[in-house]
């Protein structure tokens, strides 16, 4: 496996990347990438000003995984967004080495810090289904991992919860924020 950028001309590819975002967030977040038209935007809008784009390929060049990030806060500051791999390809160390990856782009660009904003849909936490307010902070305090919530991922990557935005899906559905220090300042 090699991580290289994403050609904006390179159509196959793309398509590829596309297709994982349909298929690696139906469960999790269905109505991010509902269908194929909605992920090809995007991935055609990953390659914009202020964005990185690359991809994990196999020895044929076959995407196993696709990491897209976007420079915010004068480039302090870069989002993880999205991170997708193969389903099944995952558990295989693609993710971890995508986001690796990444770290070391935004390092590149003088970010001191990558984040990332992992939703909670499915109700796959315990902060799902709950009024947080007005006590976040004792909720967050108090999160556990019901079945498989990507947070977790994150966190054995080095990665710490940040904060959480309650009803960001809808009334008792938060995205958890996840943040990385990725250069000292």
């Amino acid at each position: 496996m090699r991580i290289i950028d994403l050609n904006p001309e390179d159509r196959a590819r793309i398509g590829e990347a596309a297709a994982l975002l349909v298929e690696g967030f139906r469960e999790l977040a269905p109505q991010a990438w509902p269908d194929l038209d909605a992920a090809l935007r995007e991935v055609g809008d990953s390659f914009g000003p202020g964005r990185i784009s690359r991809v994990a390929v196999d020895d044929r060049g076959a995407v196993l995984g696709w990491a897209g990030s976007i420079r915010q806060y004068d480039g302090n500051v870069w989002e993880l967004h999205p991170l997708v791999v193969r389903p099944d390809r995952q558990r295989q160390g693609i993710g971890r080495a995508l986001l690796a990856d990444m770290e070391e782009q935004v390092r590149r660009r003088g970010a001191l810090t990558l984040w990332a904003g992992t939703d909670d849909q499915p109700g796959w936490t315990s902060l799902a289904g709950l009024d947080l307010y007005p006590d976040v902070v004792k909720h967050l305090a108090e999160i556990r991992n019901l079945r498989g919530h990507p947070f977790e991922f994150y966190q054995k990557c080095g990665f710490v919860i940040v904060g959480v935005m309650p009803d960001a899906g809808g009334p008792g559905r938060p995205d958890i924020l996840m943040a990385k220090r990725v250069r000292e300042g």
